[in-house]
């Protein structure tokens, strides 16, 4: 191989490999490796690395990964690698992307832009490459990125490139289904590609898709079939050959695709007997490979429209399976013959001994397979044979989760096909003894409701019968060592409803062996808790059958030491007991009834006792109860209503989300709120040509308040979004449309060389020297039948407790939103301002009012210039917001332009000719205070011009 290896590798990466491969520990490879990495470290850390000996340390560091280390300090690396010229490195580097990074890594969005390179490059190979990474890495975000060049890909010249881009969209598939349900019609032209190798990788979305829904692809059964005969006659090249099998991989596929088409589809299924019957006819047992497909052909003759030739070509396939010596093939056989016993029972019959002798085989992987089998099989001829020998296997296994598996399907098949109610008892008892607390809990119950119910329609003597019986298996069982729970509370319950009932059993030999039961379990509170309570039905029904009870000593010491216990239940149950042996025979009988376990209890869900309590509440004034429907669909009503109630209730806690202001109606009467104290009015900038006449000033604060919105001051101060100004932007005159949702409503605001016939020659010759044995015979008598031929199944002789569900729809209230009513008189109203609309304006002409001058203004006193006119408004009156806070009452306010507590506090109007007036007044609080407070934050993005060169002296003072 030469001092650099055979591949082009150096000395010391072959060393690296040889030491690890000669490690005689854990720890010594990890030593080996760690090593590694800090020389790879150290190494890649270098300047000007040379591209073919960074080859090798991106190699050496999959090597490291491959062993479970981390190489993360690698990654940029490979990444870099991947954006190389050299076919060679590049190849490597996607290599090293697809085994270190997930898709959703951070490195991914670097490769992106490499793979859009690459898929549009001229080398095949190159795009081979991209195409891999792309079902490795692309996930849901970056799909559209790439799915446009690979849905271009799928006509490309070269059959790799098209089968790889078919890969590439079924994966895009499996993440997001949606971002590829435009292109399915493109895997139906895939699948009529001329290369065999597009159109097998076009089966597997086509299988995903028929999973998700058959009756859509019902129109392709005949170009399976079709294919499925082309593969079947080898007219595919040689080349897709495997164990001189014609494309088996393909024939699996293809199987499974139309077992789903033809799944109670009559005439789908017609068209694929004859292709069903050729390839049972022309299939090899001799491989491995030629196995699976008839295993496979045989799922799907049992999946379809069933057949009867098709049926008993699949028999014999089966047949062939169970006679085999392979365990592997014995337990295709076994599994097979589990799908076709459910078309026809009577094939089960002609493999008797065959199921029995997988039945005792020591593999337990055959054994479990062959329990399934027998599941399936079971009917009221066979329950008692079947159901015994689960319970000898669930004895002798440790596996807890199979143990409880079978636990169940025992109680399953006792319930169904019981044959007798002692049968029943014993099974249960045995289930519950050796499953132990595996078994679920409500197992136990049905149980105890089933004996209280009894298993007679009315035939009280078979269930005193059938009770007797559990009493006396149970009181036989608590002589045991160790009992679960969950068995000594049925035990507890039963002995308590019937332990004395038949008069066998005395009432103080029933009340030792519970207080024994409760000795026992000290630590059990569950248990005790059902002990007592029997213990009190059986001084309950002593009573009231007019007989004395003795208390015995091991009774009254439970009675003190649960009186005495941390758990209040017991605390409970144990002073009940002591209250009830105080009673006399009609109160007991009114507090114990007799057998009142079955009865039913009937919950009047409107309470209808409390009427005259509410009553009495709801006089003396408490609120009524308001349903959490009703609480939901009021408080969508309330916010609509707010909108009209704005100004009233603006001095409370409001807490619907936030909403635009709106203009509101005109009002008789004005209405005072509490505006925001960091808002100051700002008037809409008003241009040369909009001027219009002055309109009548209303009289009301209201009207004004309608007029005029209230906006964040933002004159001088930059914004962060959109294009720099400084000029104040006008609110925006959309509306939006918001959804609400009310109660879930929506509404707009090989094995072996010999052949299979000498198989079973040798098999037949093999079985007529073994004799079989009587016991073999008389177990699959009992298993299978002499006489029937169908699996019977015999009502279950116990009722059945169904409980019945009804259906619970929520009302939907539609609530409808309350608009304010248009104003009356025609005036000019602005839209209402969007106080976090921080949009860039599209003024026709630009201010005419320098933002500098109004800065300097707000911040000292200015020269106000008079004009003839200035007592004229032009325009709507701003609201006196301020004049709220001073102490003028709120009666004097008449809105006129004389009244001084009506004037603006601190207003900015502009006339016709553009000049700025500035009124201020001595009452209330002083704005400039404020504004220096907030100098600094106002600065923001503020440049000094010519006009003020002090503006930063005066802001910060």
């Amino acid at each position: 191989m030469g001092s650099q290896g055979g591949w082009g590798q150096s000395k010391e990466f072959l060393d690296l490999v040889k030491s690890i491969g000669e490690a005689r520990s854990k720890a010594e490879e990890d030593r080996i490796v760690l090593s590694e990495i800090e020389t790879l470290k150290r190494r890649i850390a270098e300047p000007d690395v040379p591209r073919r000996r960074m080859k090798e340390y991106i190699i050496r560091l999959v090597y490291v990964e491959m062993l479970g280390h981390d190489a993360s300090f690698g990654y940029i690396h490979a990444v870099k690698m991947t954006h190389d010229d050299s076919l060679s490195l590049k190849r490597t580097g996607y290599l090293a992307v697809t085994l270190f990074l997930n898709e959703d890594h951070d490195l991914i969005i670097l490769i992106v832009n490499t793979i859009q390179k690459d898929l549009r490059s001229d080398n095949y190979l190159v795009v081979c490459a991209a195409l891999t990474a792309v079902c490795r890495l692309i996930n849901e975000e970056t799909i559209p990125a790439v799915l446009p060049q690979i849905v271009e890909l799928l006509g490309h010249p070269k059959e790799a490139i098209r089968k790889k881009a078919v890969m590439a969209l079924h994966r895009f598939y499996q993440r997001a289904p949606g971002s590829v349900s435009h292109l399915i019609s493109n895997f139906r032209k895939r699948l009529c590609d001329n290369d065999p190798g597009v159109m097998g990788a076009t089966l597997c979305p086509l299988f995903d898709l028929i999973t998700a829904d058959p009756s859509s692809y019902k129109d392709l059964v005949m170009s399976f079939v079709s294919i499925l005969k082309q593969v079947a006659e080898k007219r595919l090249p040689k080349s897709y050959d495997y164990h001189q099998m014609p494309a088996p991989f393909i024939q699996i596929k293809l199987l499974k695709i139309l077992a789903l088409l033809g799944s109670g589809d009559k005439q789908a299924s017609e068209q694929m007997y004859t292709i069903l019957s050729d390839i049972f006819r022309k299939g090899e047992s001799t491989s491995n490979i030629g196995n699976a497909i008839l295993y496979q052909c045989i799922c799907c003759v049992s999946s379809i429209y069933p057949n009867t030739k098709s049926l008993e070509a699949a028999a014999d396939a089966t047949s062939k399976f169970l006679k085999s010596d392979n365990h592997n093939l014995r337990y295709m056989g076994i599994d097979a013959l589990g799908r076709l016993i459910k078309i026809n029972p009577e094939i089960a019959e002609e493999h008797q001994l065959a199921v029995i002798d997988c039945l005792e085989d020591p593999d337990d992987t055959l054994k479990r397979k062959t329990f399934e089998l027998l599941y399936k099989m079971t009917k009221s001829t066979n329950v008692e044979v079947i159901v015994d020998r689960m319970i000898d296997y669930m004895i002798n296994i440790n596996d807890h989760h199979y143990k409880t598996e079978i636990a169940s399907r025992c109680v399953e098949l006792a319930e169904q096909y019981a044959p007798s109610n002692h049968w029943f008892i014993q099974t249960m008892n045995k289930v519950f003894e050796h499953a132990g607390d595996l078994v679920n809990v409500r197992v136990a119950h049905n149980l105890m409701r089933l004996i209280a119910e009894g298993f007679g329609e009315d035939d009280e003597g078979a269930d005193s019968q059938l009770r007797s019986s559990a009493v006396e298996s149970y009181l036989r069982i608590l002589g045991e060592p160790k009992l679960p729970s969950v068995f000594l509370q049925v035990i507890c319950w039963v002995l308590g409803e019937y332990g004395t009932m038949d008069g066998k059993c005395s009432a103080s030999y029933i009340i030792g062996k519970l207080c024994d039961v409760a000795e026992a379990h000290a630590n059990d509170d569950t248990v005790k808790a059902y002990a007592t309570t029997a213990i009190m039905k059986i001084f309950a029904y002593e009573i009231a059958a007019g007989r004395k009870v003795e208390m015995l000593p091991e009774c009254q010491a439970l009675i003190d030491e649960l009186s005495a216990s941390h758990s209040t239940d017991l605390q409970q149950r144990a002073y009940e007991l002591q209250a009830l042996m105080g009673l006399d025979v009609h109160a007991v009988e009114s507090v114990m009834p007799l057998d009142a376990s079955c009865e039913d209890i009937e919950v009047d869900r409107s309470l209808p006792f409390l009427s005259s309590f509410v009553q009495q509440s709801l006089e003396k004034g408490a609120r009524p109860y308001i349903s959490e429907s009703e609480q939901s669909g009021m408080s969508h009503v309330n916010i609509f209503r707010s909108q009209d109630l704005h100004e009233v209730s603006g001095h409370t806690l409001r807490f619907e989300a936030y909403q635009l202001p709106k203009p509101a109606p005109p009002a008789s009467a004005p209405i005072a709120f509490a505006p925001p104290t960091d808002l100051v009015p700002v008037s809409d900038p008003t241009y040369a040509r909009d001027i219009q006449p002055p309109p009548k000033v209303p009289s009301s604060l209201d009207a004004l308040s309608a007029d005029v919105g209230v906006r964040l001051r933002l004159e001088g101060v930059q914004k962060k979004w959109g294009k720099p100004t400084y000029s104040s932007s006008a609110a925006s005159s959309s509306s939006s449309t918001s959804q609400k949702t009310v109660n879930g409503a929506t509404h707009l605001d090989g094995v072996g060389s010999m052949s299979a016939q000498a198989r079973d020659n040798l098999y037949d010759s093999r079985r007529q020297q073994v004799e079989v044995s009587a016991e073999k015979q008389k177990l699959a008598a009992s298993l299978f039948g002499a006489s029937s031929s169908k699996n019977e199944k015999k009502p279950s002789s116990h009722k059945t407790i169904k409980g019945s569900a009804g259906n619970v729809e929520k009302p939907t209230t539609m609530v409808k939103a309350v608009t304010s009513s248009e104003p009356t008189e025609k005036t000019s109203v602005p839209p209402p301002p969007d106080l976090l609309d921080l949009g860039e304006p599209a003024p026709e002409t630009k201010p005419s009012v320098d933002p500098f001058q109004q800065l300097e203004g707000l911040l000292g006193p200015a020269p106000v210039q008079s004009t003839p006119d200035s007592s004229v408004v032009a325009g709507p009156r701003e609201p006196d917001l301020m004049a709220l806070y001073s102490d003028i009452p709120m009666t004097n306010l008449s809105g006129t332009s004389t009244n001084p507590t009506a004037t603006n506090f601190y207003a900015v109007s502009k006339n016709p000719q553009g000049a700025t007036n500035v009124s201020t007044l001595k009452k209330g609080p002083n704005p400039q205070d404020s504004l220096e407070k907030d100098a600094l934050a106002r600065q923001v993005g503020v440049t000094p011009s010519g006009k003020n060169p002090n503006l930063f002296r005066d802001l910060f003072g």
